[in-house]
């Protein structure tokens, strides 16, 4: 074992681990009460972001919650090193934002195309200037919807002008990336990242264990979702494809998951492995790796999935993790294999990459390794990875975890409600 696979299981759990987030929060608070401050949410809003759109909508309700500041910034759109796939980005943001708007009972349609650069320049002039004078959390939800929906009009009193936009955006995105972070509809309080309303139930129950919620509110806007937990088998199910790769933390989380759901409602799920992102050369930046793994903790401390204690699989682990999905297949294995895999690397701190490591990883999940190791010559595994990522592609879809069920195709563990929705969808 290398130094590094050695010393990198030992620094991730430390850095992931919950109670060094509880440390960080409480030191946080106080340095707010001994500086005597209120409680203080900065949040960056992107003009043409459909998740800025829903986000900006549920402002007032935060603030009517909470007795809190909100501090905006509206921000340019993510730099091209952290949006790879811009345009698939843009596209799957109008669709997904109309699939959370249902669910929320929030305002957006995908009218299957973006608002005019003369609209989102509009826009943009009654944001800047809301937002510097203290009046964005009130009309930025109406604004928002109406750049969408096509009914802003070109008539207002308070804008700003383009030098003006210019440079608000340019020191919003400064701040921006001097926190920490790279998208639009995303909160930042305390030292402490929150993308869009889908985490927000994180940032709630901070500030409800802080005592800083009004009228002894105890509920959460937006809640995570919940998995089915009794059986309901189903007759003749279509399958379910699972879009993962080993190297990706929210597919570590949400494997067990989706794996759950099939047992339950007695549907295939079919794994469509693909290689890493960034071993199919596309960067990931620094504040993107950073906030996905702490983000992934979070999410995985709610689910009671263990995960912190890591050892990075890209490269070669990762390989030959995948090179032995079809040996697994084929003995009945599968799932059993790929959870063993995303347990060990993700929360054991196993180097897949060693044969004792794979060999633990292998056996566990009920395998031979002396077969194993001779699957491991087989290369086929790139061909097929190739094809679903071509698949994944054709979906209008880029990353992982992402599901499809019939016409229904989503990205993020935090979408696998959608897919239960779908699978469930005329059952008594």
């Amino acid at each position: 074992m290398s130094i590094k696979s050695w010393l990198m299981p030992v620094i991730s759990q430390r850095f992931l681990s919950r109670e060094r987030l509880l440390r960080l929060r409480a030191k946080a608070e106080r340095t707010r009460v001994k500086k005597g401050a209120r409680h203080l949410l900065h949040y960056f809003h992107q003009v043409d972001d459909p998740y800025s759109a829903l986000a900006a909508a549920v402002l007032p309700r935060l603030q009517s919650r909470y007795d809190i500041d909100i501090a905006v910034h509206v921000v340019g759109p993510p730099p091209d090193s952290a949006a790879p796939e811009r345009e698939k980005l843009i596209a799957y943001s109008r669709r997904d934002a109309q699939l959370l708007a249902g669910r929320w009972g929030l305002e957006f349609h995908d009218s299957g195309r973006q608002p005019s650069a003369q609209a989102v320049q509009r826009a943009a002039a009654r944001l800047v200037a809301a937002a510097e004078a203290g009046s964005f959390v009130a009309v930025a939800g109406a604004l928002s919807a109406a750049l969408w929906n096509g009914t802003l009009n070109g008539a207002a009193a308070d804008v700003s002008t383009p030098a003006a936009i210019r440079a608000h955006q340019a020191a919003a995105d400064a701040l921006r990336k001097d926190l920490g972070h790279y998208l639009g509809a995303t909160f930042y309080y305390g030292g402490e990242w929150y993308w869009g309303v889908d985490r927000l139930h994180h940032l709630e129950r901070r500030l409800q264990e802080l005592g800083a919620q009004k009228d002894g509110v105890t509920d959460l806007l937006f809640p995570p979702g919940t998995d089915l937990k009794t059986p309901c088998l189903l007759k003749d199910p279509e399958p379910i494809d699972f879009y993962f790769s080993l190297r990706s933390p929210y597919s570590a989380i949400v494997a067990r998951r989706v794996f759950e759901l099939g047992r339950l409602t007695g549907t295939p799920v079919r794994l469509r492995y693909l290689l890493p992102m960034v071993m199919r050369g596309l960067p990931v930046p620094s504040e993107k790796r950073r906030y996905i793994s702490l983000d992934a903790a979070r999410e995985a401390f709610v689910r009671g999935i263990p995960f912190g204690r890591l050892n990075d699989p890209v490269g070669r682990p990762a390989e030959r993790g995948l090179a032995l999905i079809p040996f697994a297949e084929r003995a009945g294995k599968a799932q059993d294999y790929v959870l063993s895999f995303m347990h060990g690397v993700w929360a054991e701190g196993i180097d897949a990459g060693s044969d004792g490591g794979l060999r633990q990883i292998v056996e566990r999940a009920g395998l031979d390794w002396t077969a194993a190791r001779a699957a491991l010559k087989d290369e086929a595994w790139r061909a097929v990875a190739e094809q679903n990522r071509v698949e994944l592609f054709a979906l209008g879809l880029w990353g992982v975890p992402s599901f499809r069920l019939r016409e229904t195709a989503v990205w993020g563990q935090d979408r696998l409600w959608a897919i239960e929705d779908e699978l469930l969808k005329g059952q008594v």
